[in-house]
């Protein structure tokens, strides 16, 4: 027993040894050595035939555009290049990916609390972001109406949540058999939440939020406080091991209640953090996105004189950064995607370990898109360009049905609850839904389908709503107190102008068009059903 016990030893040291000297990319998704202990305690696989309900792994990312390799498109978009996401166009090839997915409100809890409930903003009347009473979901929808999971458990489906899936202090909202949070990397705080910066930084170049005269060389205060628009622009690269971050343990933890739970049906979501702010995370992701790999967006000098003021804001702190220090900053928000896609990885890895790849639909999706430097300084979301309000959505069969097609008609993030119950062989819950199932258009992803989505945002003092059609983007901004006031518009051209840059809304030659839009618009989602 000795002699075995000395010979598995040397056996793992070799091992390790090699690893070690392995490239990156190759030992990108190293065997787990738990793997067999992981088995072990997992329960009987259910044997899953033709008619019975499938399993559901919902993966849902915070602040991910489409800077995604399955989405790339580098020619028009130079600071999208470098994106390197291996294992989320593995999905995406996969399943089906929506060119044309939209996001009903482009910020976490209004974004979060249309899709788990299928209502837009418009009828649930959630608009907020805040922490507080003002932003909870259960006073406006009503505390018995049946959220997405809620659905799943009244049909005998284990359901179960770790990480982000609704808002900070709403994740109470929803009704789960098991709701965890992520792990916090700070030993005084049991549950991660955003503003961790550590005291080090491996990073090419640091951000603004350093300075001599303070602890760790600092600015913590400036990266916690309120301040407009969000967090400030801030990153650190530490030596901290992938699988302990807080999406780290999320990831572990999913694996671990699909290894549990996979004798039932189960309906269990992975909410990650990141791409979030700030940009925390283990240098080896940094070093796949080196700053001089990076461009910068081309905006045209004049391109802010034709957007209504309410349509976008550019902060004093962050054009403080440099050039080089902006070029870092999306190489940052890069490596946290790059750091996202690893935990895809080992959730698809798992999902095939556990021999549940064939009876689990898988969706990946974020909650709303993030700006990088766009129009001469546009940082995070909270605007109705395409940038912000388009979102990646890919919809993997346990048959592989529709595998690695497209499906570029409209989609909305508020018609995920009807399609998945669709998909699952649920019925409709008894309360009205705003969302439309897309199932046909997974099943055929040529298909016509609805013509249009809408998004909606407030703030400045403005309600902005938006038609996204093939061609144009149309928005109104309404003031919110002076109901005399004067109405704001944006037209973009996406065929000629995909940018975004020329607003055509006042321009000579376009009021029919702008009429007809906005009939189009005041229709609303009812009028473009397929």
């Amino acid at each position: 027993m000795l002699i075995v016990s000395k010979m598995k030893i040397q056996i793992l040291l070799i091992a390790c040894i090699v690893a070690t000297f392995l490239p990156q990319a190759v030992r990108a998704q190293p065997s787990d050595l738990t793997d067999q202990f992981l088995l072990r305690i997992a329960a009987p696989n259910r044997t899953v035939g033709p008619g019975d309900r499938p399993n559901v792994l919902f993966v849902i990312v915070d602040d991910l555009n489409v800077a995604l390799g399955s989405y790339l498109d580098s020619k028009s978009h130079p600071h999208y290049a470098t994106a390197k996401t291996p294992h989320i166009d593995r999905l995406a090839s996969e399943g089906v990916r929506f060119e044309r997915a939209y996001a009903q409100y482009a910020a976490c809890n209004p974004s979060r609390a249309s899709l788990m409930s299928g209502l837009r903003p418009s009828t649930s009347g959630i608009y907020s972001n805040s922490n507080n009473a003002s932003s909870a979901w259960r006073p406006k929808i009503g505390a018995d109406f049946r959220l997405l999971p809620e659905h799943f458990h009244d049909f005998g489906y284990f359901t179960a949540r770790v990480g982000k899936i609704s808002h900070n202090t709403n994740e109470d909202q929803i009704s789960w058999d098991v709701s965890r949070f992520a792990l916090s990397r700070e030993p005084a705080v049991r549950f991660h939440v955003p503003g961790y910066l550590p005291g080090s930084d491996q990073s090419e170049v640091r951000d603004n939020t350093w300075a001599v005269a303070t602890e760790d060389g600092m600015v913590r205060g400036a990266v916690a406080r309120k301040r407009p628009g969000g967090l400030a622009l801030s990153w650190r690269a530490t030596n901290e091991s992938p699988r302990m971050t807080p999406d780290g343990t999320t990831a572990t933890r999913i694996i671990q209640l699909m290894a549990e739970n996979r004798d039932k049906p189960f309906f269990i979501a992975a909410g990650f953090h990141k791409p979030h702010q700030p940009w925390v995370g283990p240098a080896s992701f940094f070093e796949q996105h080196p700053v001089d790999s990076i461009q910068l967006a081309d905006t045209p000098a004049e391109d802010a004189e034709d957007i209504p003021s309410p349509a976008m804001g550019i902060y004093e702190d962050d054009q403080r950064h440099t050039e080089r220090q902006k070029k870092q900053a999306i190489a940052a928000y890069h490596a946290m995607v790059t750091m996202i896609d690893s935990y895809v990885g080992e959730l698809l890895n798992a999902l095939k370990l556990l021999k549940l790849d064939e009876s689990t639909i898988v969706v990946f999706a974020s909650d709303h898109g993030f700006h990088l430097n766009e129009h001469g300084g546009v940082w995070r979301k909270s605007t109705q360009f395409e940038e912000s309000t388009r979102v990646p959505l890919i919809v993997r069969l346990p048959n592989g049905q529709s595998a690695g097609q497209v499906a570029s008609g409209f989609v909305e993030l508020v018609d995920l609850y009807p399609t998945l119950l669709d998909l699952a062989g649920l019925p409709q819950p008894a309360h009205a839904l705003d969302g439309a199932s897309f199932m046909p258009l997974i099943e055929d992803p040529d298909r016509k389908w609805k013509s249009a989505a809408f998004s909606e945002h407030r703030g400045r003092g403005y309600h902005g709503r938006t038609l996204h059609e093939k061609r144009y983007r149309y928005t109104e901004w309404t003031p919110l107190k002076d109901k005399e006031g004067e109405t704001l518009r944006e037209l973009y051209d996406l065929e000629k102008d995909p940018f975004e840059y020329d607003n055509l809304a006042a321009a000579p030659g376009h009021e029919s068009l702008v009429a007809e839009l906005f009939q189009r618009l005041k229709a609303g989602w009812q009028g473009v059903q397929p």
